[in-house]
């Protein structure tokens, strides 16, 4: 099952994608995909993300790999929909594309066991978490600039149940720019795997249904500027595409 969220006709509608660029809404109509405005598949009251969860993108960012997942919030102001612009500040010098295995809640989780993990998701999106480097502080507040701008996290085309995604530890991640290929990663090679990422965040605090876990991106961050189109794809989910202005 594929679930998507677009704004068609003056409402917000939910709809489910089809073959040949067509989509049909909750209330059975189908039209082109070019005739609605995509949304964020889903509204999360949290949002969690991981820094460095992929030892090779520590290493090319000069950072050792994490011992414990290193954690920090985003808002829900830094999301955006599929084919909508992210703002490259002016002025600065590297702005990146993060290519994301986003996971999707599906019920109240509090203290959940790695083993039985996988019972509390609903399903999978795509995420491309921009950064940009410029604003990277301290210890303290190493992530708050760099990763809470306004529209700067794209999330979606949909979500995917997780009985139709299987295994989402064995996902081929790609990140085109222009059409060329710029990251490539398996989700295989995170450093905290999902089930042990949940179990350590619920641990402390208690997920709700809808809340998302953006888990980390692999090896591959290219500079972008305005005009440039990046997708970002991930196996048996799709392809989220953004644009740079």
């Amino acid at each position: 099952m594929k679930r998507a969220r677009v704004a068609w006709n003056g409402t917000v509608i939910e709809a489910e994608p089809l073959d040949g660029g067509r989509i049909r809404l909750l209330d059975g109509t189908i039209v082109n995909e070019r005739e609605v405005m995509w949304l964020p598949p889903v509204e999360p009251g949290t949002i969690i993300a991981l820094g460095l969860n992929y030892a090779d993108h520590a290493g090319e960012l000069s950072f050792s790999a994490p011992k414990e997942p290193l954690l920090f919030f985003k808002g829900k102001n830094t999301l955006v929909g599929h084919r909508g612009q992210t703002v490259r500040p002016d002025g600065v010098n590297m702005m990146h594309y993060e290519c994301e295995l986003a996971v999707v809640i599906g019920r109240p989780a509090r203290r959940v066991k790695a083993e039985q993990a996988y019972d509390y998701i609903f399903g999978y999106t795509i995420a491309n978490d921009y950064a940009v480097r410029d604003y990277l502080e301290n210890y303290y507040r190493p992530n708050f600039r760099v990763k809470n701008r306004d529209r700067a996290t794209p999330l979606g085309p949909w979500i995917v149940s997780h009985e139709e995604v299987g295994d989402p530890m064995a996902l081929r991640l790609r990140t085109y720019v222009n059409g060329a290929v710029v990251q490539e990663g398996y989700t295989g090679d995170m450093i905290f795997s999902i089930p042990y990422l949940l179990e350590y965040i619920t641990e402390f605090m208690t997920l709700a249904p809808g809340d998302v876990i953006l888990t980390g991106t692999p090896k591959g961050a290219v500079n972008v500027r305005p005009d440039d189109e990046v997708v970002a794809e991930i196996e048996r989910i799709g392809r989220l595409v953004n644009y740079i202005v």
